[in-house]
């Protein structure tokens, strides 16, 4: 069971580990464990009945099922305020307020991501398109798609749902440390 496992996870890695172009096809993998954990390289790694014991059914259809929030609708559309998001399923920060720009297009939008790899991408093939899903790297939760129509420098779009991050004012994370209140 636990060689499995490990061949499971190290051929994920692998997989993740090759530009986004390279991918022909993707699947959703399920990574299974019998508790809780994370490897060696960071990445957490729960069971789906894990996931959807501590995920709200909202956040566990977004961030596992790959749904997506209703265009307008999300809680972060529309905020200015300063500090970080992180991923809800993990608490990895993922973006900054800085990074954040109004597209007008319904969904939190970034025109990059925090240094050091937090995010991997896959090509996506579903609803008849061909776009560029984005995951988180540390946990493998749907946050959103990334496109290349961004109005920055950068000429991104990481185009994110809501339910898919957690926000936390500047004072507050220095108030409280780096991460959210939901850890690995």
């Amino acid at each position: 069971m636990y060689t499995f496992a490990f061949v499971l996870l190290t051929a994920t890695t692998l997989v993740a580990c090759h530009p986004a172009s390279e991918h022909r096809e993707t699947s959703t993998t399920v990574l299974t464990s019998a508790t809780t954990s994370q490897d060696t390289t960071g990445k957490v790694v729960r069971t789906d009945a894990q996931w959807k014991a501590m995920l709200t059914p909202e956040q566990y259809s977004v961030l596992r099922k790959k749904g997506t929030d209703m265009p307008f609708t999300g809680k972060y559309t529309n905020t200015s305020e300063k500090g970080t998001y992180y991923c809800s399923g993990c608490g990895q920060a993922l973006f900054s307020s800085d990074m954040k720009f109004p597209s007008e297009c319904g969904w939190p939008s970034f025109d990059r991501e925090l240094a050091g790899d937090r995010i991997t991408t896959i090509v996506d093939r579903t609803h008849g398109m061909v776009r560029t899903e984005i995951l988180c790297a540390r946990c493998g939760s749907h946050l959103g798609h990334l496109f290349d129509d961004g109005p920055t420098i950068t000429g991104q779009r990481y185009c994110v749902n809501s339910t898919s991050l957690e926000f936390r004012k500047a004072d507050e994370a220095k108030d409280k440390g780096a991460s959210p209140s939901k850890k690995p």
